[in-house]
């Protein structure tokens, strides 16, 4: 009998190119070579985040999981382009994608979360530029429970989700989405 393996689970494999397609895109920008390079990443970060913010603030969402509007990093992002002078209006153009179900959501949500563990080492890069949770690097901030509870908290009330096969491949293909949204943002930020 096949292991049913648990939504955070599938979600990860099935994004794996995903995910190594963006680190290589956030890399090519160069973030920790200079301020310049850095503020390009932040750009990239602002329109992510942006576009998922109101996902935090949803009833629907906030069921499932219920520390969701505190996990918002969108005010963070922001402060952060305002310490370092980037101009968001520029960046208030057209969103992204649409999100329109909540299994996709959900997707989305995993992308979002997960990036926040890979944000220790940037915010030890981020350093050296004189940024930090203080000024300017604050959106790379662990939360006051740390970065390993806080991902461990929201993969299991991502997990006790009860969702049908076809919902799990639509939240599947919203982290997919997700990926490929941030991927075309960097891309954006190099051309």
């Amino acid at each position: 009998m096949a292991t049913i393996l648990p939504l955070s689970k599938r979600l990860k494999q099935a994004t794996h190119a995903h995910h190594e397609r963006v680190d290589q895109g956030i890399m090519a920008l160069q973030p920790f070579a200079s301020r310049e390079g850095y503020m390009a990443f932040l750009k990239v970060q602002y329109r992510f985040q942006r576009h998922t913010a109101s996902l935090y603030h949803d009833p629907a969402l906030a069921e499932w999981i219920t520390d969701l509007p505190e996990r918002c990093r969108f005010p963070a992002i922001k402060q952060d382009c305002e310490d370092l002078g980037v101009d968001t209006e520029a960046l208030d153009g057209p969103q992204g994608p649409e999100i329109a179900t909540l299994p996709e959501a959900l997707g989305w949500l995993y992308v979002n979360e997960g990036s926040n563990l890979g944000a220790a080492f940037l915010l030890k890069y981020a350093a050296a530029l004189e940024l930090t949770r203080e000024f300017g690097a604050r959106h790379l901030a662990p939360s006051d429970s740390g970065r390993g509870a806080h991902w461990r908290q929201f993969t299991a009330q991502l997990d006790a989700i009860e969702l049908t096969e076809e919902q799990q491949r639509i939240a599947i293909k919203g982290a997919q989405d997700a990926f490929a949204h941030v991927e075309a943002l960097a891309a954006t930020r190099m051309g």
